[in-house]
């Protein structure tokens, strides 16, 4: 690790160099670029200057103490400092580990949010409405934009399916731990009998791609256009707005009617359609991964939950690290981070090839 940081500050010494150079500022992309290396290492740089010096204050205490009578009134301060010194030398060695975790190179990427209806009829679809306003008072709480590509609701008022894009930095790396199979109990208003009732939604979280990164042809792709459904007024089913393409080599269909331009339907579906590709591509280079992706939602099963949220124990547990908070209407109001933030600290351990903490 020490070999690796000290790269790091020497790496850190040239982009200043760098940047200090008049010349680069004639070069507006090597300026740009420099700029942006250097903010990324600033941070754990600054932590590792202040690690070295805190280990030569505590090498020079243990000379001073070393070199002490055992009588000495100074003593008791030097050991004092030197405990101060060591606890703060293990903060800072903990979070340069932290920092120096590899990242996920999605993690500040927009996300392509999809919410299903899974088993439990009507009451799974009122829950995946619940689910996707939770999911975008979140969003908003993080000042993230939340834009629907794609609505199908339920005769109950509920949600069938819907796909979204989630626009903001660092929106996957917080909403990527959702993915998966959300299981609801509780007694639906139409139980005269107060028998509750399970029901499951599912939901996928994708890292939306770049266009540079994903190249689609016009001839592998089928495109149709049909009226759209839904509230919007008399001329939402009057044109031929919406937007379904067929990308013909994978089979995978992106269909939009949010907007009534059929210009912009296409557009946003073409968005969503190069996101799926793009996770497609990521699975195919990693053969490991793709196993545990397609694992993300499986069948929309009660058995293959992540979640449980408990309405009568006002209980939200989350299945993968054991935890559980009696917060549910905070929850559903969109305070996720008391959930996100053990997620993150639970995989970031696993990362780094070590045990999570144990509370």
């Amino acid at each position: 690790m020490l070999e690796q940081l000290a790269h790091l500050e020497d790496s850190h010494s040239a982009l200043t160099a760098r940047l200090a150079d008049p010349e680069i500022l004639g070069d507006r992309k090597a300026y740009t670029e420099a700029t942006k290396a250097l903010a990324e290492i600033d941070h754990v740089v600054g932590l590792y200057r202040d690690y070295k010096e805190v280990r030569r204050q505590l090498g020079e205490t243990d000379e001073l103490l070393a070199g002490l009578d055992r009588g000495d009134e100074l003593v008791a301060m030097a050991r004092e400092e030197r405990d101060r010194l060591a606890a703060r030398a293990s903060e800072l060695e903990e979070a340069l580990r932290l920092e120096l975790i590899p990242t996920d190179p999605n993690d500040q990427r927009n996300v392509v949010l999809e919410i299903r209806a899974g088993t439990g009829g009507d009451e799974a679809t009122l829950f995946a409405a619940e689910l996707f306003r939770m999911y975008s008072r979140y969003a908003e709480a993080h000042g993230w934009r939340v834009e629907v590509l794609d609505l199908s609701e339920s005769a109950a008022g509920g949600i069938k399916e819907v796909s979204a894009i989630v626009e903001g930095r660092g929106a996957y790396s917080r909403l990527k731990y959702e993915a998966g199979v959300h299981r609801v109990q509780r007694v639906p208003e139409t139980e005269a009998s107060g028998r509750i009732h399970t029901s499951a939604v599912t939901v996928a979280v994708l890292p939306e791609a770049e266009d540079v990164e994903v190249a689609i042809d016009d001839k592998d792709l089928r495109i149709d256009r049909f009226c759209a459904s839904g509230p919007g007024g008399q001329g939402v089913n009057t044109t031929y707005s919406a937007v379904r393409i067929t990308h013909l080599p994978t089979g995978i269909v992106v269909s939009c009617q949010d907007e009534r331009s059929q210009i912009k339907n296409k557009a946003k579906a073409l968005r969503v359609l190069r996101s799926r590709l793009y996770e497609l591509e990521q699975e195919k280079a990693d053969q490991a991964l793709s196993a545990e992706r397609k694992k993300m939602v499986g069948s929309g099963d009660r058995s293959e939950k992540i979640r449980t949220y408990n309405f009568r124990e006002n209980r939200v547990t989350d299945h993968r690290i054991h935890l559980t908070v009696h917060q549910l209407p905070e929850v559903l109001e969109g305070r996720l981070d008391p959930l996100i933030d053990p997620l993150v600290v639970h995989f970031q351990a696993e990362r780094m090839g070590r045990q999570p903490p144990v509370d």
